[in-house]
């Protein structure tokens, strides 16, 4: 959807991938990885998205550690905070994946063997141990195209999570730490059906 605003899919996932991280500064190597783009169209992303103001490149290594060596001079890019339109593309990016979410619930409430279903992390902007938590019964291949789906359309990988019911009941029950850390993530429900068990 946004890839026809924007003019290319790679330049979608990079402003997604900016915007969910935007205090860190990623070395180019790193985000052809995290986008799994080819390096030769991020670095013309890149470019433009410099060129635009929305990033910036800077040749500093991050204070992670990691040793000088002589002669290495590495270009990281950052979100640019000072950009005076990036609440609108925020906005914008948000109300795609709004969008997005849309669809996601009603395809995830078209199966009734799922009886929960909530967005998180990526999708929120948040911090959360997961983008997608499912209790019940989906078939993996069904659930994999709605996660392919899902990552091309928010232009980033998307981590989820699948317990059955007896799983998830056992683990609420014995207070599983991953359990409760989903519980306290901000979360956008799209399917509950527990209560109906």
């Amino acid at each position: 959807m946004l890839e026809h605003l924007f003019g290319s899919r790679t330049r979608v996932k990079l402003i997604a991938l900016f915007l969910s991280q935007p205090e860190d500064p990623i070395f180019v190597r790193e985000v052809t990885r995290r986008i799994n783009t080819q390096i030769n169209a991020v670095r013309r992303e890149l470019a433009n998205l410099t060129t635009f103001g929305l990033i910036m490149e800077s040749r500093d290594i991050p204070d992670d550690g990691e040793k000088k060596r002589p002669g290495l001079k590495r270009k990281y890019y950052k979100l640019n905070a000072m950009f005076p339109l990036l609440p609108e593309v925020r906005s914008l990016m948000t109300k795609a994946q709004l969008l997005v979410e849309h669809k996601i619930d009603k395809e995830l409430l078209s199966h009734d063997g799922v009886k929960y279903a909530a967005l998180m992390g990526a999708f929120l902007g948040s911090s959360a141990p997961v983008d997608l938590f499912v209790v019940g019964s989906i078939d993996r291949t069904t659930l994999q195209r709605i996660v392919d789906k899902m990552q091309k359309a928010v232009g980033q990988e998307i981590n989820y999570t699948v317990l059955s019911v007896k799983e998830y009941q056992y683990r609420k029950e014995m207070s599983d730490k991953f359990l409760y850390s989903i519980f306290d993530a901000p979360k956008n429900e799209v399917v509950n059906r527990l209560d109906t068990e």
